[in-house]
């Protein structure tokens, strides 16, 4: 499994307050713990609005975590060059604009989000309310490459949002505490369109939504995607964050056994073996047994 979405509050680096919200400690060994009984091998590290544009924490959980890991970053508006291609050597791979819980320059951003692709391929995540996702749509869809947070949060951000995605955007299936949808109506939707879309995410540990993530979200997830439940929960997440994707065994862990003969098999009998027909223009032989074969009756 691949949890595309994963917050790490490390206590060891700042904080900024964000709408007056400070969050508690979540820890990767507290990740580690709560994900024990799922097959997690991979995963995005995703800065937070209270982590502000701060790297530290990133650099050090990426390294801590190893190199199925990734990172989804806050930039700073003045980030060089440089320190694009530094963090992308660190593992990451995205940057995030918090569009729910921040007011920011949208055109500012896209210029940011082209450099980012250009120098390093990073591509965008937007955290964005459903109610604003259709008048940004113009703006949004001219960004080089994206994934939608939480699926785009409400109902009503549907239409647009399988716009994006008929365009190529990644919507992460995550956040289900947060969204006011029928996210498993709009699950099945998204896969309709473009069944690579759907990027699995924990969302732990589930700040300040309606309630954190739930081992039943995993059902919710394979109801709306059925036989694609890998791709969901891992596959189209490695190939939108530039890792090689797993190659499963195609072999049969049970193969069918052969059913054992008891007796040999049957032995085929040559033509000229077979019994000839009588010949009907001679007259019968007396010394063989009578040919008990009747006609077919003609039903008219």
């Amino acid at each position: 499994m691949f949890d595309s979405h994963v917050h790490i509050i490390d206590p060891r680096f700042p904080l900024v307050e964000n709408q007056g919200y400070l969050p508690e400690p979540y820890t990767i060994g507290d990740y580690r713990k709560r994900m024990a009984h799922f097959d997690v091998d991979g995963g995005a590290v995703v800065s937070a609005s209270f982590q502000g544009t701060d790297s530290t924490f990133m650099v050090a959980a990426l390294a801590e975590l190893g190199p199925n890991w990734v990172g989804v970053i806050n930039l700073p508006s003045d980030v060089t060059d440089e320190q694009i291609i530094e963090l992308d050597r660190a593992g990451v791979r995205a940057i995030r604009f918090n569009l729910k819980r921040a007011a920011v320059d949208i055109v500012t951003l896209t210029m940011q989000a082209v450099r980012a692709y250009e120098l390093a391929g990073w591509h965008v995540e937007l955290y964005i309310d459903g109610s604003m996702l259709g008048s940004l749509e113009p703006v949004i869809s001219k960004l080089p490459a994206l994934s939608i947070d939480h699926m785009g949060m409400s109902d009503e951000c549907l239409p647009y949002l399988l716009n994006l995605v008929d365009r190529g955007a990644r919507v992460k299936a995550s956040g289900f505490g947060r969204v006011s949808m029928d996210v498993e109506s709009a699950m099945r939707r998204v896969h309709a369109v473009n069944p690579g879309a759907l990027m699995f995410g924990s969302d732990l540990p589930g700040n300040r939504a309606g309630r954190p993530f739930r081992d039943a979200d995993i059902e919710i997830i394979g109801r709306a995607v059925g036989a694609d439940m890998y791709r969901v929960l891992e596959d189209n997440a490695r190939a939108c964050y530039r890792l090689p994707v797993k190659v499963r065994s195609a072999e049969d862990p049970v193969p069918t056994l052969p059913i054992p003969r008891a007796e040999p098999p049957t032995l085929r009998l040559r033509r000229s073996e077979l019994p000839q027909p009588p010949n009907r223009r001679q007259p019968p032989d007396h010394n063989q047994p009578p040919d008990r074969t009747r006609p077919l009756r003609i039903i008219e």
